[in-house]
């Protein structure tokens, strides 16, 4: 499948009332859990080809080009709008979290297990280790308030175990900055997959940051707070990625290019023969939307679409969601990495005297205080022992102790 060859709608096409933009949800207790996913991951695609429209037009002077911005940007509006929509109401922010952090596990491993660059690999095996520690702690949270069923809404894709410890991954912020690609150097697939995980990354850390202080438990605020920072750092490791020297316009037709990707990813990939047909819709309405970009880049900046895509245009291996539960055991050996500047080492390798420590303890101040690891004393304190959903035992011996919370292994030397 190639976007630019085909022959695109009228862009106007996707301007309509609004009864075909509030769209019935689905049932979250029949959904299944990619569908889920599907729905999560092309909001938050949908809201950075928002947020990066916005910023293109705050640093443009032409107006001509701010109304096509604006036209663009508005069909985008209409499509996260509906997208979003299909999130049931009577679907809690905790039920909703527990598909963002499964989306953020099961995504990254998908994206890496496809993934030429070993840079960019590497990053994605670090940062999806924290994702699969927060869906752990956000789990037990759901047991202990009885705010739903983990287990039920990962269905049999995705366990639910520690990773790195939450307390172990607040870093430095100088270490959270990583190399920039050249994009001419990279091939369409790894430019798609840093696309992906920075514009997914980004909403989990803006959701986190909006339901933090609207969440009714004490617990449950102090988790949400906290876990939002991790966010941000892993958005500061995937953004970095991106190539600063590309164009505003290049940037325009790369997002155009990633919701083609993503909608013919998902249309192709989808059960839900309703939702399917929505994936369909708003792909036909981003090749419009890729074809304005083109003709911004060469009316602007002189270029052809063909020189930022050397290799044709022909959509990559298209994303399909797959359990990766053999991938992400194999990742957790790599559990006791830090971030050093644009690499990454392990802990006892590091100097004691390393910025990493003085920050970290400042961040967590005691230790028992700190709310991603209190859930876990609270649930270990009043069932006997964590909640999890594991196939087998934990991988790593340190983190097998189902009735202690490990809060050194990552964070502390030689642990």
């Amino acid at each position: 499948m190639n976007p630019f060859e085909l022959k695109p709608q009228k862009a106007d096409k996707c301007f309509t009332s609004w009864n075909k933009v509030f769209l019935k949800p689905y049932n979250k207790n029949e959904v299944d859990p990619y569908t889920r996913l599907r729905v999560i991951l092309m909001s938050g695609t949908e809201f950075e080809s928002v947020r990066y429209s916005h910023a293109f037009n705050r640093h443009c002077s032409n107006n001509d080009v701010r109304r096509r911005l604006a036209y663009m940007r508005r069909g985008e509006q209409i499509q996260q709008k509906r997208v979003a929509g299909l999130k049931p109401a009577d679907e809690s922010i905790l039920e909703h979290t527990i598909g963002y952090e499964q989306l953020a596990v099961d995504l990254t491993a998908n994206l890496a297990v496809s993934e030429k660059n070993s840079y960019v690999k590497k990053q994605l095996d670090f940062a999806l280790l924290e994702d699969f520690d927060h869906l752990y702690r956000y789990a037990d949270l759901m047991e202990l308030e009885k705010g739903g069923d983990p287990a039920r809404l990962v269905g049999d894709y995705t366990e639910i175990m520690p990773g790195r410890p939450t307390v172990a991954e607040y870093r430095h912020p100088f270490d959270d900055v990583n190399f920039y690609l050249n994009n001419y150097l990279n091939d369409t697939k790894t430019k798609l997959n840093v696309n992906i995980i920075t514009a997914a990354e980004q909403q989990t850390m803006n959701f986190y940051m909006n339901v933090a202080n609207l969440y009714t438990t004490p617990m449950g605020r102090k988790l949400f707070n906290e876990i939002a920072m991790i966010e941000e750092q892993h958005v500061t490791g995937y953004g970095g990625l991106k190539d600063p020297c590309a164009s505003w316009w290049e940037g325009l037709l790369m997002n155009e290019y990633t919701e083609c990707y993503l909608y013919y990813s998902c249309y192709m990939d989808e059960k839900d023969e309703r939702i399917k047909q929505i994936w369909e819709m708003h792909f036909n309405e981003e090749v419009a939307h890729l074809h304005e970009a083109a003709d911004l880049l060469k009316t602007y900046e002189g270029k052809v679409w063909q020189q930022c895509f050397p290799d044709g245009g022909e959509f990559p291996e298209l994303l399909k969601f797959r359990s990766q539960k053999d991938y992400v055991r194999e990742a957790l050996k790599s559990v006791r990495l830090t971030g050093v500047e644009e690499g990454w080492e392990l802990l006892d390798s590091v100097p004691d005297t390393f910025r990493y420590f003085a920050y970290n303890r400042k961040i967590n101040g005691d230790i028992n205080t700190v709310g991603t690891h209190a859930v876990i004393e609270k649930a270990i304190k009043e069932f006997g022992n964590d909640w999890r959903l594991q196939d087998k035992e934990h991988p790593i011996k340190c983190l097998a102790d189902r009735k202690h919370d490990n809060v050194d292994v990552g964070r502390v030397k030689g642990k």
